[in-house]
C-alpha cells in the first residue's frame, strides 16, 4: 500500500505557518501523528512515513516551529519555547488532521515521535487525552540526567545549565556548531534543560501541570531504543514510561545488525525498515484486531524490556 507524500498547509493560532507531510495509504489501518526530534526537519522522516503506509499506516509528519517549512526562525527577536508548541502549533496540526480524516473508516490514532518528538508527543496526549490512546516512540526518553548511566549522566547538570547560558548570551543556540540539535530558540532550549535537571515537564507562560495531565493517558506505549545510542539509553525510556501509570508499554532495542546501519540516534532514519517493523508488529492484539487481523505477524515477535 505505497502512498505519494503530499503536502497540507497549516496556520497556527498566532500566525506561525508551516507544512505538514502526508503519506497515506489507499485503506489506512491507523494514523499516525510523528513529531521531529530536535533541530530536525520533518523531510527526513519521509523514509520512515513511506515504511509505515507500505505496511496501511497513514503518516502525518509535523514540522517544528523554526525547521524545514516553518516561517519563522529564532533570533535575538523571535523567541518560543514548549508554550508555543502545545498552545499553537500541535493543536494545529491536529486540527488539521481531523479535518483530512476519513471519518467513514474510524480507524485508531496514534501520536509518537522521535527524541523530543516522543516526550512531546506524549505531553501533548496528555492535553488530550480522548484523541490518543497509542503511542510510539523511537529513540526518546526523558532527559533527566539521573537516568543516563555513570559518568556521562553526572556530566549532564553543567550541560543543562550551559546550554541555556549559551542560548541567552547569543539570542539562540547554535546546535550545529556544539554538535546538538540545530539553530534553537532559547526558550525551548531552557524549556528542555529544565526538565532535564529536575524531570518535571512545564512550560514557560503555561499554569497548566504537564506533568500531572501525563497520568491522564490511557492506552499503549510502544518505544524503540538503538543499542548504541547515548543520547536515549534505556534508563531515560523507562524513566519517560514511568509517567504514564495508566499505559501498558513495551521497549525494544534493536542492534546494528537489526537495523542494518549504525545503532546510533539517527542513522535509522535512512534506514527505517526495522524501527518501522517494531511499531507495526507490537500493536497490541485487541488494538490489531480492531483494524485488521489478517496483518499481524506473531512470528516476527522479538524479546522487549520495560512493563508488559
Amino acid at each position: 500500500m505505497s502512498a505519494t507524500p503530499r503536502t497540507f498547509a497549516v496556520q497556527s493560532g498566532d500566525g506561525h505557518q508551516y507544512e505538514v507531510i502526508a503519506c497515506v495509504p489507499s485503506q489506512p489501518l491507523a494514523r499516525l501523528l510523528w513529531l521531529p526530534a530536535l533541530g530536525v526537519a520533518a523531510r527526513h522522516y519521509l523514509p520512515l512515513a513511506q515504511a509505515l503506509a507500505a505496511r496501511g499506516i497513514a503518516v502525518y509528519l509535523h514540522e517544528w516551529r523554526g525547521n524545514g517549512s516553518s516561517s519563522l526562525r529564532p533570533s535575538r527577536k523571535v523567541d518560543w519555547g514548549y508554550r508555543e508548541i502545545l498552545e499553537q502549533d500541535l493543536p494545529a496540526s491536529q486540527a488539521m488532521l481531523e479535518r483530512d480524516d476519513n471519518k467513514a473508516t474510524m480507524v485508531p490514532w496514534i501520536i509518537g515521535g522521535h527524541s523530543l518528538g516522543g516526550q512531546l508527543a506524549c505531553v501533548h496526549a496528555g492535553r488530550v487525552p480522548e484523541r490518543f490512546q497509542h503511542l510510539w516512540l523511537a529513540a526518546s526518553g526523558t532527559p533527566f540526567w539521573r537516568a543516563f548511566p555513570p559518568p556521562r549522566g553526572w556530566l549532564l547538570p553543567l550541560f543543562y545549565r550551559f546550554l541555556p547560558w549559551v542560548a541567552r548570551r547569543q539570542g539562540v543556540l547554535h546546535g550545529r556548531r556544539l554538535g546538538f540539535g540545530g539553530t534553537e530558540a532559547r526558550g525551548l532550549i531552557a524549556d528542555w534543560a529544565r526538565v532535564g535537571l529536575n524531570n518535571r515537564y512545564a512550560a514557560v507562560g503555561m499554569a497548566e501541570d504537564l506533568e500531572a495531565q501525563l497520568a491522564r493517558i490511557h492506552g499503549t506505549a510502544r518505544a524503540v531504543l538503538m543499542a548504541d545510542d547515548w543520547f536515549a539509553p534505556l534508563g531515560s525510556m523507562q524513566a519517560l514510561l514511568a509517567k504514564l501509570p495508566n499505559v501498558a508499554s513495551r521497549v525494544r532495542v534493536l542492534s546494528a545488525q537489526e537495523l542494518g546501519t549504525r545503532a546510533d540516534h539517527f542513522a535509522w532514519m535512512k534506514a527505517p525498515d526495522a524501527v518501522a517493523e517494531s511499531f507495526f508488529i507490537q500493536l497490541n492484539e485487541n488494538f490489531h484486531k480492531s483494524v485488521d487481523v489478517g496483518r499481524r505477524h506473531p512470528h516476527n515477535s522479538a524479546p522487549v524490556a520495560g512493563r508488559p
